[in-house]
């Protein structure tokens, strides 16, 4: 079975998604389970856009050791210098860096005649190979160029020293068919293309990424290029797990091998899904909640008979509902760190500890603790950032009636160590939080979304409280769970604000640096 190249631009692309702000503590958990995940390589960002860009993706290229790290960058010698600082620490070096080639992007956007483009191009493919023996070299919007541009430009990018050439359906337009026969045309068309690896990257603003970039495969793609839940710009991407499930369950049709671990599918999902703010849509092939349900009572009799009547893909095989519940409240720490172990997280002794009294605390209000609960509880803990001051919520109460004003008073431990307790009314018990906590900061806070959703299931589950505001200009989106709504959104609140102050304390940090 041909082996392909599993791309994943999650933290590059997908955190391009409108709202999604994730910090580096949370794209280095995103990257320790890609790499658990399987996959071959990740984009961690772009280091050159912003100094906590260039933090995560330096921290990422130390951390992982078994899937390849790349940063992405423009072809620019500061973009590919930045890179190289950023990555240079990494198992095996590998840059991603990319050009347009369609003629309305080199006329309207880079004002550039295609003559020019090629030799920017080059530059920068062999400035690239002085540091990296790995080089992809993308062109963007590769799908709306001219066939015959495409082929001279790669040609000149191979000589130069490129490895992979991606070809990207950068806006969705393409079709299966047209996408395929873009790369066969490529593949016997380009001199030195069997030098190189291919690869796909698709968008999904037709509804079509995944449908192209299986195409691409059949059509000699040696690498796709994809996101875990489909996240990324607009429409988004190619999801990675339908594309993987998809190989696997058609594995007669297709005779590919992704090398991915897809009992790890699941969790990776929910892990992106709650870092970034981004819901699932029940409906969701391979993840969304109802992927495995049965609503219909003449499927409901076919999958009792036998599960294949109706269901090609078992649960388990992407690790749905693997772990039993066999932790409560008697369960001491031994058990609990052996359980964190097996769900993959590697806490030092304090944040062990840390989640560990959340879970106790839990443990006496709830019958029931579901993976779901200690995944959140964990996950905060492994994000939490531990040398930097931020707001704590010690208290909130909300006095609230159907004839009264709603008013809540919260104290809260400024990050100069002072409790402060504050109160504020509002037009609701919701609208009273924030309007009580917005006292603590200087200038306007501006709610852009605000959303509630149960963790578990039950009435005793935990809710989890999604915050997206902006503030002095910054845009962040803040979470937190608890059993009490209210004190789930303004911790949530608290948590947006939170990250701006890191936000600023890397910018200082790397400011005094420079």
């Amino acid at each position: 079975m041909r082996k392909i190249d599993i791309f994943d631009t999650t933290l590059r692309d997908g955190e391009q998604s409108a709202g999604i702000n994730l910090n580096t503590a949370e794209k280095i958990e995103i990257a320790k389970q890609l790499e658990r995940l399987g996959v071959s390589i990740i984009e961690a960002g772009f280091p050159a856009s912003s100094p906590g860009d260039f933090e995560a993706v330096n921290r990422i290229a130390k951390t992982v050791k078994n899937s390849i790290v790349t940063g992405l960058a423009r072809c620019v010698k500061n973009d590919i210098d930045a890179t190289w600082e950023a990555i240079k620490d990494a198992e095996q070096p590998h840059i991603h860096v990319f050009l347009a080639t369609s003629p309305i992007h080199m006329e309207y956007k880079l004002k550039k005649s295609p003559d020019q483009v090629v030799e920017q191009a080059v530059e920068a493919v062999k400035y690239a190979k002085k540091f990296f023996p790995l080089v992809q070299w993308s062109a963007e919007d590769g799908f709306r160029s001219d066939r015959d541009f495409l082929v001279r430009i790669m040609e000149k990018v191979i000589d130069a020293g490129a490895t992979t050439i991606n070809v990207p359906d950068t806006v969705g337009y393409a079709s299966p068919q047209e996408y395929g026969e873009l790369f066969k045309f490529l593949r016997e068309n380009v001199r030195g293309a069997e030098k190189v690896k291919f690869s796909a990257h698709c968008h999904d603003d037709l509804g079509m990424a995944v449908a192209n970039s299986i195409a691409a495969i059949q059509n000699g793609a040696d690498q796709v290029e994809c996101t875990i839940n489909g996240i990324g710009e607009r429409a988004g991407n190619a999801s990675l797990e339908e594309i993987g499930v998809a190989m696997h369950i058609r594995k007669d049709l297709y005779q590919i091998e992704t090398g991915l671990n897809l009992k790890e599918i699941k969790r990776t999902s929910q892990l992106v899904s709650r870092l970034t703010g981004v819901i699932i849509q029940p409906n969701k092939a391979v993840v969304g909640k109802n992927a495995f349900a049965h609503e219909s009572g003449i499927h409901q009799d076919g999958v009792l008979k036998h599960k294949e009547t109706y269901e090609i893909i078992s649960p388990e095989l992407v690790g749905e509902g693997e772990v039993p519940l066999v932790l409560g409240k008697h369960s001491g720490r031994a058990a609990f760190r052996d359980r964190a172990e097996k769900m993959g997280f590697d806490l030092s002794e304090e944040k062990l500890n840390k989640a560990f009294q959340e879970f106790k605390k839990l443990a006496d209000r709830k019958k029931e603790i579901t993976e779901e609960d200690l995944m959140t509880l964990l996950t905060e803990q492994q994000v939490s950032i531990e040398d930097v001051q931020l707001f704590e919520l010690k208290s909130v109460q909300v006095s609230y009636g159907t004839e009264n004003i709603p008013t809540a008073t919260a104290s809260v431990l400024t990050p100069e160590g002072e409790l402060k307790t504050l109160a504020a009314t509002g037009s609701g018990s919701v609208e009273a939080i924030f309007n009580t906590l917005e006292q603590l900061v200087n200038g306007t806070v501006n709610i852009l979304d605000f959303r509630v959703k149960s963790v578990s299931k039950g009435r005793d589950a935990l809710g989890e409280a999604i915050v997206n505001l902006r503030y002095n200009g910054f845009t962040s989106t803040g979470r937190d769970a608890s059993q009490d709504v209210l004190e789930a959104t303004a911790k949530a609140y608290l948590n947006a604000i939170n990250r701006h102050i890191i936000q600023e304390s890397v910018r200082l940090k790397q400011t005094a640096e420079v």
